[in-house]
């Protein structure tokens, strides 16, 4: 399995636990300062979207050309689209702390790790100054992780 396919089943993965959660109304913060977190989330996904502009728009790991991203929240982390869905996601799950819910996230939390480590390697390949840019720059926490 190639690893723009295994990029693709955790996409697949990602996409059943959001809509199963939605479903059971558990996506969605409730309190005041969790919904605060997940604007901010949403912030940040747009953010990064106009960072790296219409190319982003991608189901499978696939590096795309134009050069390698780093200007924008690109600057704080490698991959800020990932860090906003997995702040959004924990956002939610802690408007509706259940061990089901605990148990999607930590799945789609698993399934953004694949995306992100396939993303990497593919990335290394097309853009060799990725490994300089990885080096000094955390993967979804500022200064953490």
């Amino acid at each position: 399995m190639t690893l723009k396919w295994i990029s693709l089943a955790a996409t697949g993965v990602l996409v059943v636990v959001v809509v199963g959660l939605f479903l059971r109304h558990e996506l969605f913060a409730t309190g005041p300062a969790a919904i605060a977190v997940q604007a901010v989330a949403v912030v940040l996904m747009v953010w990064a979207r106009l960072s790296f502009g219409l190319r982003s728009f991608h189901a499978g790991a696939n590096p795309t050309a134009g050069g390698l991203v780093t200007k924008g929240p690109y600057g704080l982390v490698r991959h800020p689209i990932y860090a906003a869905i997995l702040l959004f996601l924990w956002t939610g799950f802690s408007s509706h702390a259940s061990v089901l819910t605990a148990c999607v996230t930590l799945v789609a939390s698993i399934a953004l790790a694949v995306r992100m480590f396939t993303e990497e390697r593919l990335m290394v390949e097309r853009y060799p100054e990725y490994r300089e840019y990885a080096a000094r720059t955390k993967r979804v926490i500022p200064f953490v992780l």
